[in-house]
C-alpha cells in the first residue's frame, strides 16, 4: 500500500455580525474574507500539485461554509467535491446563542456546564473522532485507489474547528478535553495526517492564510 496523506482543513471565515455559536445552523455562509481565505487555500494545494503531489480525492461537510472553501480548491485540482456527512460541525446546545460570561451565569446554562471533559454541553468528543476518523480512512482508502500506483497520494476533506482538533489530539495520543482558546487550529489552517502502510505516522500543521488572519473574527467552536 501507498503512502497517503489527508488533509483536513477548516472552512474560511464566516459573515456572522452577531456574533452567534452557529454550529450547524444553515445559511452561514463566507465573508469576502472568507472567500479570500479560501482561494488561498487553493492557490495552497494548487502549489502542492504543481510540485509533484497527487492529490485525488476532495470532500466537504454539507454545511455552506465548508462547501464554499471546497469549491475554489476543486476548482483549482479539477476535482468534484464528494459531501460527507460524518465531518460535520459537532452538536453543541449553545448553537444560536452568542455565548458570553454573563449568559453562562444564567442557572438555566448550569446542567450543560457540569462535566466540561465530556463535554456536557455538546456531542462528546470521542464521538467526533470515531466519526472523523471514519470519514479519514475512507478518503484515505478512496484516493489510493483512485492513484492506481505506488506513488504517494492525498486526499482534502474541508470540515470544521472542534472536529478538526480532537481528531488531531487523538491521531497525537493527547487527551481530548482542552481550552477552546487554545486550539492550533485556525481559519483555513491544515492539518495533515501522513499514513505509511495504511498506518498514522505523523501529523502536520500549515496555515497557508496566516498573513490574513489578523483581520479575521473567530469564535472557538464555530
Amino acid at each position: 500500500m501507498t503512502q497517503a496523506t489527508v488533509h483536513l482543513v477548516r472552512h474560511g471565515e464566516v459573515h456572522n455580525p452577531e456574533g452567534v455559536l452557529y454550529g450547524r445552523i444553515p445559511g452561514f455562509r463566507l465573508s469576502a474574507l472568507g472567500r479570500q481565505m479560501a482561494q488561498q487555500v487553493a492557490d495552497h494545494f494548487r502549489a502542492r500539485a504543481d510540485a509533484g503531489a497527487r492529490i485525488v480525492y476532495l470532500a466537504a461537510s454539507p454545511l455552506e461554509r465548508a462547501q464554499e472553501t471546497a469549491q475554489p480548491i476543486a476548482r483549482a485540482l479539477g476535482l468534484d467535491i464528494e459531501t460527507e456527512p460524518r465531518i460535520v460541525e459537532a452538536e453543541n446546545r449553545f448553537e444560536g446563542l452568542s455565548v458570553t460570561k454573563h449568559q453562562l451565569r444564567n442557572p438555566r446554562y448550569w446542567p450543560l456546564l457540569i462535566n466540561p471533559l465530556t463535554p456536557s454541553w455538546g456531542e462528546p468528543y470521542a464521538g467526533q473522532v470515531v466519526r472523523m476518523m471514519q470519514a479519514v480512512d475512507h478518503a484515505r482508502e478512496q484516493a489510493v485507489a483512485l492513484g492506481a500506483g505506488d506513488s504517494p497520494v492525498e486526499a482534502i476533506l474541508v470540515s470544521h474547528q472542534l472536529p478538526v482538533w480532537v481528531t488531531r489530539l487523538a491521531a497525537e495520543g493527547r487527551r481530548l478535553w482542552h481550552d477552546p482558546r487554545n486550539r492550533e487550529c485556525t481559519l483555513t489552517s491544515v492539518t495533515s495526517l501522513i499514513f505509511n502502510e495504511g498506518r498514522l505516522a505523523r501529523v502536520d500543521y500549515a496555515e497557508p492564510c496566516a498573513d490574513l488572519l489578523p483581520g479575521a473574527t473567530n469564535i472557538p467552536g464555530a
